[in-house]
């Protein structure tokens, strides 16, 4: 069955998840992975969809009758396999805590991309500090690692960049 791969956004409401699975269920869609949240007012997500193939366009179509509501856009995805292989890559969980400032993102990103990580999933946020004032950043991400790959490197990598924006990093 082919799957589309949803981007939406809207105001946040009470409403949007209902409407879009609304709409997907009447084309014989079935919801199958989703990432959704509210950041900053704005209710946005990704949804993979599998949906027949004889469906997809009237599906594509009835979904942009809910602009106004959500604005959706829709990319063709891979179709669904069973768990592929992935050659015994292992998954490590990096979490970052500390003090916000530009560039946190991109510092961390660099790091695991160098040691040709893939991110998993990343979320990230930021929230007052309860006794120093300011902002606090923090990070969740969850990286592939391949077989072979030196681990012990990337740790002292990450050791170093904590060392250097003056947050704590755990490795898990």
């Amino acid at each position: 069955m082919p799957r589309l791969v949803l981007t939406v956004i809207g105001d946040d409401r009470a409403g949007l998840v209902s409407a879009l699975a609304d709409v997907v269920t009447a084309h014989d869609g079935n919801w199958e992975d989703s990432q959704l949240a509210e950041l900053a007012g704005k209710f946005a997500g990704i949804v993979v969809v599998g949906v027949p193939a004889e469906r997809a366009e009237e599906l594509m179509a009835a979904l942009k009758q809910l602009e106004g509501l959500l604005e959706v856009t829709t990319h063709p995805g891979a179709e669904a396999t069973v768990v592929a292989d992935d050659g015994g890559a292992q998954r490590l969980t990096v979490d970052l805590l500390g003090n916000d400032n530009p560039g946190i993102v991109r510092e961390v990103s660099s790091v695991l991309s160098r040691h040709e990580l893939s991110i998993e999933t990343m979320t990230t946020e930021t929230r007052e500090a309860p006794m120093a004032g300011g902002l606090l950043f923090e990070a969740h991400v969850v990286v592939r690692v391949p077989l072979g790959s030196d681990t012990a490197a990337l740790r002292a990598d990450l050791e170093r960049l904590a060392h250097e924006l003056l947050v704590d990093i755990a490795v898990a």
